[in-house]
């Protein structure tokens, strides 16, 4: 391997953006990070200016100019710029400029606020999730020890009832205890570890939406689908992933007919991306599978954001709010996280699961 080519890959395993820019702010190099923050590639980002491929205040590109006259580095913290894609973004950028073969030049290192942001809600998602599940498991185990002892006396006595009459009592016993011990079953979660095979994407997805139209058939509800037909198999577990998207697109039917909807027609839009690059956890991921689940209902109440995927949080009276814990303790096991944005009029519920089999970048 030459050292060029060992420095290339040293750099596209960065999580930071680099750029390497000429004396005339054209970009020589961009590391993976940076195609991934800009959202242009590599050879497309040849081919322009700095300025086109940031579009900001002329102040910023002057700055760096400067910089370069005089061969002085600096920093600039929360600084805005628009994306050829038209996205807004807010970076950390640092500027370096050096001389090679008598040529000045500039190296920017990048880092992307909602980026860092997003790092730290994903570890605070993925660890509340553990501590939760530990915590559950340990109340389920002693739930479940005087269950089995209600029911067993109960059964007992029911034996020795001189009059029949008196077991329907036992029998709400029995009843009561089974439906506790049920619940309990469904907090813990699957205690089965995933089977892991090849799944496509989209057959989980075919065969979740086919049972909502059916139950949706009646109502103003219109299902939209925009896939990627490229995304090769991912590693999963076919029978957990549809119980995961059928939870969430549930809630988005069951938030459509809430009565604080106030437009005629709900849609629900299920969209699915290959995303290169992208952290989960303390992880990144050269490539990930997304799955959008998107609706136009009342949005999730800001009193519940942060809890959201907590057992026994929801937004309905007659909710049980084991739904989304459940889905997101299975995308954990597949090595992925469920996130969430939500506003009046658009929630998005984001399912994310590597595609490249575990290995990190």
């Amino acid at each position: 391997m030459t050292p060029d080519n060992l420095h290339r890959r040293l750099l596209d395993h960065l999580k930071t953006g680099v750029i390497l820019l000429d004396k005339d702010l054209r970009p020589a190099y961009l590391n993976l990070a940076a195609e991934s923050l800009l959202e242009i590639s590599g050879n497309q980002a040849l081919k322009m200016v700095l300025g086109n491929i940031l579009k900001g205040t002329q102040e910023d590109l002057d700055e760096v100019k400067q910089a370069m006259a005089k061969q002085t580095s600096f920093t600039k913290h929360k600084a805005t710029f628009q994306l050829i894609t038209g996205k807004s973004i807010t970076l950390d950028y640092t500027i370096i400029p050096f001389e090679e073969d008598g040529q000045p030049k500039v190296l920017m290192e990048m880092n992307s606020l909602y980026y860092s942001q997003r790092i730290s809600r994903d570890e605070a998602i993925l660890s509340t999730q553990a501590t939760t599940r530990e915590l559950v498991r340990g109340l389920a185990h002693e739930i479940k020890n005087p269950l089995g002892g209600i029911r067993g006396a109960a059964q007992l006595l029911a034996q020795e009832l001189p009059n029949e009459d008196l077991l329907d009592y036992t029998n709400v016993i029995i009843e009561e205890a089974d439906r506790l011990h049920n619940l309990v079953d469904r907090l813990v979660g699957a205690r089965k570890l995933p089977q892991m095979q090849q799944v496509n994407i989209h057959e989980v997805l075919e065969r979740v939406t086919s049972l909502v139209e059916a139950e949706i058939i009646d109502s103003d509800i219109e299902l939209e689908k925009d896939y990627d037909p490229s995304i090769p198999p991912i590693m999963g577990d076919h029978e957990q992933l549809i119980q995961a998207v059928l939870n969430i697109l549930r809630n988005a039917v069951q938030a459509l007919d809430s009565p604080n909807v106030d437009h005629d027609l709900g849609k629900i839009i299920l969209r699915t991306r290959v995303m290169r690059n992208t952290t989960i956890g303390n992880n990144m991921h050269r490539l990930v599978v997304r799955v959008d689940i998107e609706d136009n209902g009342p949005g999730i109440p800001t009193r519940i954001t942060d809890t959201l995927f907590y057992p026994m949080i929801s937004g309905r009276a007659d909710g049980s709010g084991l739904g989304l814990s459940i889905a997101q303790s299975i995308i954990n096991q597949h090595g992925g996280i469920i996130e969430c944005d939500s506003k009046p009029g658009l929630t998005v519920f984001s399912i994310t699961i590597p595609l490249d089999d575990g290995n990190q970048v």
